[in-house]
């Protein structure tokens, strides 16, 4: 995900509705499914915690064996995701199309997995790619339908790509003026019209809390469902929130260009809990609630009516992914990294615009390493340069985008930032002895550190993903370059 561009003093954001598939949107809603994380749950648990939850689909970042097999037989509908730094393989040739179809979709869907859709990489054209994915992410569109044509897959999965909300504007702010982005114009009509002709859906991804963290005078209710002080006024037609007003710059952006009926599915739908200072379970919590039960309605929007599909952003917190968006990037789950629900929420649609009424079900079967933390020592000196060397390599292999400004761990003084970093770094390492000494001013308690609601956290037991990751995450290093600056809001300079 990445931010939407500026049409008419506010982040125009990309906004669908699905024509297709629309009987299945009373049977539950999508969820993204991703996997960056030092210790993920086993598979077969996080499958678990989708039916016992009602998600009915899921959409994939990568094509994990271990993943599509857990999906064997679940019932639960799948996007499958290609990276984006595999599309000029594909594009450059069959063989790596057919290889990867009969791989990743013809064998899964022969053993029970019931496959909808390959997502042809993710948000490739955005600006800040600057150019990179332009000439091959069509052509990889072609190759792997060319694949499933023959792999006799074609009318069953579909051929699409997520995208961001910067393929598309309005020049006036005016959802009636949206058009699709001038440097990509003729681009984006050649990907619109393969996904008429193969009646495949457009892919969109909506981010309504990256407008509001790009641009401060972004009025905070339009960002909501519950009416706006500053509403768009189009015509005869007044919009009283973002997601309807950049749902309707997409679809007048297809009609502008003669593809009116084209279907639209929201691909990533959310709002993060922490690492800014508007992430949180509370706005999470209103803005989730607050879409569930707009679309439930089946209304649609001005220029669609009807049921929307999407997919929410996203299942599951991932402490291991890039931060370079922001600190809130591994905060987007609806579930903690073990599997616990963060708020109450509806996903029928019920209950309020705060998600009173329903509990969200906790994964089940989740195991736990000791009940022990990483504290920097009562004894040890804030002014020790150690302290410093120390926090910033823990932060650089760990996470701490937790503390900072109006972050879930904002409230701590400066030693409980450091303990709080140590401990980060603790458990994904498994709770080594080894990764609680930091020269000499580290040790480990049994008496949880946790302060209001700052969560001092106990990893889950590894898998062998986990365990693989998290090998990885040690010797990485690359993290620290990212989070220096962040660490000097850490650490006090002595």
């Amino acid at each position: 995900m990445a931010p939407a561009p500026l049409a008419g003093g506010r982040l125009v954001l990309v906004v669908v509705v699905a024509a297709a598939c629309m009987a299945r949107w009373s049977e539950g809603i999508g969820v993204n499914w991703g996997t960056q994380l030092s210790h993920p749950l086993p598979a077969s648990t996080v499958v678990q915690l989708l039916k016992d939850n009602g998600f009915d689909r899921v959409k994939l970042f990568d094509a994990e064996d271990g993943i599509l097999a857990a999906l064997k037989g679940s019932g639960i509908q799948v996007m499958v995701g290609i990276p984006n730094d595999m599309l000029a393989d594909l594009a450059a040739g069959a063989k790596a199309a057919d290889d990867w179809v009969a791989t990743n979709v013809s064998n899964h869907v022969n053993n029970g997995v019931d496959i909808r859709y390959v997502a042809v990489g993710n948000e490739p054209f955005l600006e800040t790619f600057n150019g990179t994915y332009l000439n091959t992410t069509f052509p990889a569109m072609q190759s792997v339908q060319a694949a499933l044509k023959k792999a006799g897959l074609a009318d069953k999965v579909k051929v699409t790509v997520p995208l961001n909300a910067d393929v598309y504007q309005s020049p006036t702010g005016k959802p009636s003026d949206g058009d699709f982005r001038a440097d990509i114009h003729g681009l984006m009509l050649t990907i619109v019209q393969f996904l008429a002709d193969t009646g495949a859906p457009f892919v969109a991804n909506v981010y309504p809390f990256i407008s509001l963290y790009k641009d401060p005078n972004f009025p905070l209710d339009y960002a909501f469902f519950q009416g706006s002080s500053a509403p768009v006024v189009d015509g005869g037609v007044t919009y009283q929130n973002t997601f309807d007003a950049n749902h309707d710059t997409l679809v007048a952006a297809l009609r502008r260009n003669g593809y009116p009926n084209v279907s639209i599915i929201v691909g990533e739908v959310g709002w993060p809990t922490d690492g800014d200072a508007n992430a949180n379970p509370q706005y999470a919590r209103q803005f989730n609630q607050g879409f569930l039960t707009h679309i439930a309605s089946g209304q649609g929007t001005p220029l669609r009516p009807g049921p929307v599909d999407a997919y929410l952003f996203s299942l599951i917190d991932e402490d291991q992914k890039s931060i370079e968006p922001g600190n809130f990037e591994r905060h987007w789950g609806v579930f903690y990294y073990d599997g616990q629900p963060k708020y109450p929420l509806s996903l029928r649609g019920g209950g309020n615009g705060n998600g009173n009424g329903s509990t969200l079900m906790p994964a089940k079967g989740v195991t736990y390493l000791q009940r022990r933390w990483c504290v920097m020592k009562p004894s040890a000196s804030l002014a020790d340069q150690k302290v410093g060397d120390s926090v910033s390599y823990a932060c650089g292999l760990a996470d701490c985008t937790s503390l900072g400004y109006k972050t879930s761990c904002g409230g701590l003084d400066a030693k409980g930032n450091v303990s709080y970093a140590f401990n980060s770094y603790y458990q994904v390492n498994d709770q080594d002895d080894r990764a609680c000494d930091f020269k000499g001013i580290a040790t480990t308690t049994t008496v949880d550190p946790s302060a209001g609601s700052c969560r001092f956290i106990i990893e889950i037991t590894p898998t062998a993903n986990g365990v693989a990751m998290a090998a990885t995450v040690r010797v990485a290093g690359v993290m620290a370059a990212i989070l220096a600056a962040f660490i000097h809001l850490v650490v006090p300079v002595f």
